[in-house]
C-alpha cells in the first residue's frame, strides 16, 4: 500500500542504492547489498556486517540462481577475504530467509526468532501441487470470481520451497529485550508485528543505526495480510501496536536500513504516517460498507487503484485483514450469503 512518505522530514541520506554484486558502506563495518526479486517489488536489501574474521549477514533474498550467483560475486568481491559466518533472518518471508539454508550449508550460524524459524521450516516441508480445500473455501468466502478460483484450483500454488533453501535442524533464537552483538556494536532486539509474527529489528547502543526490515520502510506500507491458515487473525491491529511501541523508541537522527527501498531518518513522523495511513484506509473501508459488500469488492476503495491479476492475491489477504480489524471491533457485522459467501456491513 503506497503512503505517501515523500513528505517533509523524511530524508534518503543515499541516492542510489548498490549495482548489482557491489555494496555500500553505510558506516564502519557495515555494508549494504540488494538482491533481486520476481515481482512488482522487485528487490530486497541486505546488510552485511563486519566481524573482524567474518561476516554477519542480515536477510539474504530468495533462493534462485541469480541469487546464489551474486551472493558468489559479493563474496569474491567487495567481501572477499571472509566467510558468512553467521545469517541473522529477521522474519520467515522467502526474501528474507531464502538463502539462509544456503548459508547454513557452508557453516553458518542462523539466528532468528522462534517463530520465524517454525514458520519457515514447516512451510518449506509443506509443498502443495495444488492449493487444499481450505484455501479454496478462503477464497470462496471473500469473493474470488469463480472462474479465478477454477484456474488457481488446477495450478501449483506459491511454495515456500520454490525460493526458500532447505532449513536444517539448528539455530539460535532471538527474543524481545535481547541484546545481540554484530558488527563491532550492540544492538537491542525489538520485535514488530503486523507483517509477520515476531519480526526482528535492530537498535545500535552507539550510533544511530536501525536495521527496520519490513516494519520500517519508507513509501510503501508492508502488507497486513489475512491468510487461509488464520483466516480470524487481526494483523492490522498487531501493526498500529507495534507502530506505537516502536515510537517510544525512535529518533529523528536514527537512520533506519529497511528491506526495500532506500535508507532514510526521520523515523518518528514515518511511524505517525504509518499509523495515519491504516487508520485512514479503516475509515474509507467502514464509510463504504454503508452498503453490504463481499471483500473482493473493496479493492478499489482500499488501495486507490486498480488491482491486476497477478496482485490479486494480496489484494484480497489484505482488504480480509482491514475487514477483520472492524469486525473485532463492533465496527461491521458480517454473515454468510447463500452461496458461502462473506457479506460485510458497517
Amino acid at each position: 500500500m503506497m503512503d505517501g512518505s515523500d513528505a517533509a522530514g523524511i530524508r534518503h541520506p543515499f541516492a542510489d542504492a548498490p549495482e548489482e554484486g557491489c555494496v555500500t558502506r553505510i558506516a564502519e563495518g557495515v555494508f549494504w547489498a540488494r538482491l533481486p526479486l520476481p515481482m512488482v517489488l522487485d528487490h530486497v536489501n541486505v546488510y552485511i556486517l563486519d566481524e573482524g574474521d567474518s561476516w554477519t549477514v542480515f536477510d539474504t533474498g530468495i533462493d534462485t540462481t541469480r541469487a546464489r550467483g551474486i551472493w558468489v560475486k559479493l563474496l569474491a568481491g567487495p567481501l572477499r577475504g571472509k566467510q558468512v559466518g553467521r545469517v541473522i533472518a529477521s522474519h520467515h518471508h522467502p526474501d528474507h530467509i531464502g538463502l539462509a539454508g544456503w548459508f547454513q550449508a557452508g557453516g553458518a550460524e542462523l539466528v532468528t526468532t522462534r517463530t520465524a524459524w517454525l514458520f519457515a521450516r514447516m512451510l518449506t516441508l509443506d509443498a502443495q501441487a495444488t492449493p487444499p480445500p481450505e484455501m479454496l473455501t478462503f477464497w470462496h468466502r471473500a469473493g474470488m470470481p469463480s472462474e479465478m478460483i477454477e484456474t488457481r484450483a488446477k495450478e501449483r500454488p506459491f511454495n515456500f520451497c520454490d525460493t526458500v533453501a532447505p532449513l536444517p535442524l539448528g539455530y539460535r533464537a532471538l527474543r524481545e529485550g535481547d541484546v545481540l552483538h554484530a558488527g563491532g556494536r550492540d544492538w537491542d532486539v525489538r520485535l514488530g508485528q503486523g507483517h509477520a509474527p515476531d519480526q526482528i529489528t535492530l537498535w545500535s547502543r552507539d550510533c544511530n543505526l536501525v536495521l527496520g526490515a519490513d516494519q520500517l520502510l519508507p513509501g510503501i506500507s508492508p502488507v497486513l495480510g489475512v491468510y487461509a491458515t488464520e483466516p480470524e487473525a487481526d494483523p492490522v491491529a498487531d501493526w498500529l501496536e507495534s507502530c506505537a511501541q516502536l515510537q517510544e523508541h525512535a529518533r529523528s537522527e536514527h537512520l533506519v536500513l529497511p528491506g526495500h527501498k532506500l535508507p532514510f531518518t526521520g523515523l518518528p513522523l514515518r511511524l505517525t504516517q504509518k499509523i495515519e495511513n491504516h487508520i485512514g484506509a479503516l475509515k474509507r473501508l467502514e464509510a463504504y460498507l454503508d452498503t453490504p459488500r463481499v471483500a473482493s469488492e473493496c479493492f478499489e476503495m482500499l488501495f486507490k487503484r486498480r488491482v491486476s491479476e497477478a496482485s490479486y492475491g494480496l489484494a484480497l489477504a489484505e482488504t480480509v485483514a482491514h475487514l477483520n480489524y472492524l469486525h473485532a471491533r463492533g465496527r461491521a457485522r458480517r454473515w454468510l450469503r447463500e452461496d458461502g459467501v462473506w457479506i460485510w456491513q458497517a
